[in-house]
């Protein structure tokens, strides 16, 4: 059986796409069948060739860091929309969001941040400002109050519903990525409480939700004085907080 039937029988999709991409990251015909086995394994493609696509752009992921959706790609173009000077990516997981708009807004300060030590050294191969920390805790103080745009990609699978992802996510990412509390919203509304103090008067949070849970992310942005507003597209849903 050869890689594509290999990769088609363990439910690739995209089987020939997948080879090829293996190919190109393989050193060596034995590394090629390392990550061939790995990958029928359940090992997501990205770990398995240590980069994601995202907006178009190459961003680096290394293994058991989150891999970042094509969903959270709204979250990027409202950013983008609003021009910011000033721009942090909370939960940055790979740094993707900050990379992706360094990129496009040049001139802007780009910063990110996240609390899984893993994430942040990867993030930091794919932007220069990258701190470890919970959430704001982990920013420089001077950035208090000046923040135009903060873009928080929060983990919102509620704690029970984790065993029922896919194994790509449930088993090659890290939980603390993941696990959003009872009811997906705890760090959501962590972020949102906190936010008044970060941005500047008129600046944005922007954070990605579920449909089911929209509502009660955009009761949360409210409840910490944002005036917000719920933004969709085909495949994603976000909560746009103004101070």
């Amino acid at each position: 059986m050869n890689i594509v039937e290999r990769l088609r029988a363990a439910g690739c999709v995209f089987a020939e796409e997948e080879a090829a991409l293996l190919e190109e990251a393989a050193e060596s015909p034995h590394h090629l069948e390392e990550l061939v086995t790995q990958r029928v394994n359940g090992l997501p493609l990205e770990h398995a060739v240590g980069w994601a696509l995202f907006c178009g752009q190459r961003i680096v992921v290394t293994r058991g860091v989150f891999v970042p959706r094509h969903r959270t790609e709204l979250l990027v173009d409202l950013a983008t929309d609003l021009a910011p000077s000033v721009v942090v990516d909370l939960c940055c997981g790979s740094g993707a969001v900050g990379a992706v708009l360094q990129h496009r807004l040049p001139d802007a300060t780009v910063h990110a941040a996240d609390i899984d030590p893993a994430a942040v050294a990867c993030a930091r191969q794919n932007l220069a400002n990258v701190h470890e920390g919970d959430l704001f805790d982990a920013l420089p103080a001077d950035l208090r109050g000046t923040i135009d745009v903060v873009v928080a990609n929060v983990p919102y699978v509620p704690t029970l519903d984790i065993p029922f992802m896919p194994v790509e996510a449930r088993d090659h990412e890290a939980r603390v990525a993941l696990d959003g509390g009872v009811d997906g919203l705890e760090v959501l509304r962590r972020v949102a409480q906190q936010a008044t103090s970060w941005l500047r008067p008129g600046g944005d949070l922007l954070s990605e939700t579920s449909e089911r849970q929209a509502p009660a992310a955009l009761a949360a942005f409210t409840a910490a004085g944002l005036t917000s507003k719920l933004v969709t597209s085909e495949d994603s849903n976000a909560v746009v907080g103004r101070r």
